[in-house]
């Protein structure tokens, strides 16, 4: 995909791996709109794009750990724009991100659920309508290959709890959403793939699980960029990538009775059934 004239979202892309592929797409001549919680992170990016010779992001603030939050992020996008030719859901918080205790949202959701993968699937059904107008678009969910089962009776993890087991159940359940999703809107011209982009990236989320990188921002970039521009994934959708290679995620995401008690669960959650 050329990107020269592309408008393109990239949700957490004030620091880490976002803000590499926000840079790149930039300098490929998109219109990137930027989006985070902290103005100052977003005008710094800002600046460093403009004083290198390309178009200005637009920033948009907003707080994914509520479902109202997500939904004003979404009202804001349509307002401006009504066409979408990328989504990259990659705004997420780590297994220890304000220390190992169990958290939550101002829904009352386990807070890495919430961030990690609700906002993701509320956002990409809110933002279908451009995506369509913006046919053939492309939809990336950042997700890892740190993947939980998802416990049904217990999906908020109130018992039993530890931040790994949380932020890898919220990267399964981008998994899932991605291969549901992509069978929702084959026939609208948007593909949908998820990647693990690279394994402990130098980013604030890793750090602060007090883990030494052994991987760069921009190797991680790379992979999301290739599923966002690369011709050769051009006609593939509901796939996961480990860095640039397809490969099998968890077990349960090829289980369709419990993607279909995510999706049940997830539209309740987000609203999205009323």
């Amino acid at each position: 995909m050329k990107m020269t004239g592309k408008t393109a979202l990239i949700t957490g892309s004030t620091d880490g791996v976002g803000r590499h592929v926000a840079r790149r797409l930039a300098e490929a001549g998109a219109r990137v709109l930027i989006h985070g919680r902290d103005a100052v992170r977003a005008n710094a990016l800002i600046d460093q794009i403009v004083q290198a010779g390309h178009a200005a992001p637009t920033f948009y603030q907003a707080d994914l750990s509520s479902m109202s939050g997500t939904r004003e992020l979404a009202a804001a996008v349509i307002r401006d724009h009504w066409r979408l030719d990328v989504f990259v859901s990659n705004a997420g918080i780590g297994s220890q991100n304000d220390g190992p205790q169990r958290q939550e949202s101002p829904d009352g959701y386990e807070l890495r659920f919430a961030v990690n993968y609700l906002s993701g699937f509320l956002l990409a059904h809110l933002l279908l309508p451009l995506l369509k107008s913006a046919a053939p678009s492309r939809v990336v969910n950042v997700a890892s290959l740190g993947q939980h089962p998802i416990d049904f009776e217990d999906v908020m993890i109130s018992k039993g709890y530890s931040g790994s087991r949380a932020y890898a159940q919220s990267k399964l359940a981008q998994i899932m959403f991605t291969i549901d999703f992509a069978e929702d809107v084959k026939r609208m011209g948007i593909t949908v793939n998820a990647l693990h982009p690279a394994t402990y990236m130098n980013t604030t989320m890793v750090r602060a699980g007090g883990i030494t990188p052994i991987s760069t921002v921009e190797q991680g970039g790379a992979a999301i960029l290739h599923l966002v521009e690369g011709d050769d994934v051009a006609g593939k959708s509901g796939l996961f990538f480990n860095g640039m290679n397809e490969t099998r995620a968890n077990p349960q995401a090829y289980d369709a009775g419990a993607r279909r008690r995510l999706r049940a669960l997830s539209r309740e959650l987000t609203g999205l059934s009323s």
